[in-house]
């Protein structure tokens, strides 16, 4: 019996920790795909790694478990926005130089917390 309440213990404790680390890493993969935005060749991949990148930044803003500047991660969607329009556009370098900005605009909301 005290086999079997420690594996449940075990699994109830594993599947509340999958789901915070999947609720608390919405800018770090806004973040991963705005880099693969720039990484991309063409620009339609590059308007596509920025939407997915916008996605995740909007779910960013309801995170309450990790604290972001609303300045910065709203300058970070601005600038995806830019990409998506550059890339749907054509125009993959200043696609990918929009997207670069959103990193740095994701990554001074991770810096700087002041609402």
């Amino acid at each position: 019996m005290k086999t079997i309440t420690l594996f449940a213990s075990i699994l109830i404790m594993a599947i509340f920790s999958s789901s915070a680390l999947a609720t608390s890493s919405h800018l770090d993969q806004a973040i991963q795909h705005a880099q693969a935005a720039v990484k991309s060749d063409d620009a339609e991949t590059v308007a596509q790694h920025a939407r997915m990148s916008k996605n995740h930044a909007n779910a960013a803003k309801s995170d309450n478990d990790r604290a972001t500047n609303r300045t910065h991660l709203d300058q970070g969607i601005e600038s995806l926005n830019v990409a998506v329009s550059e890339g749907k556009d054509g125009n993959t370098e200043a696609a990918q130089q929009a997207a670069t900005d959103a990193i740095q605009h994701f990554k001074q909301a991770t810096l700087h917390t002041n609402y």
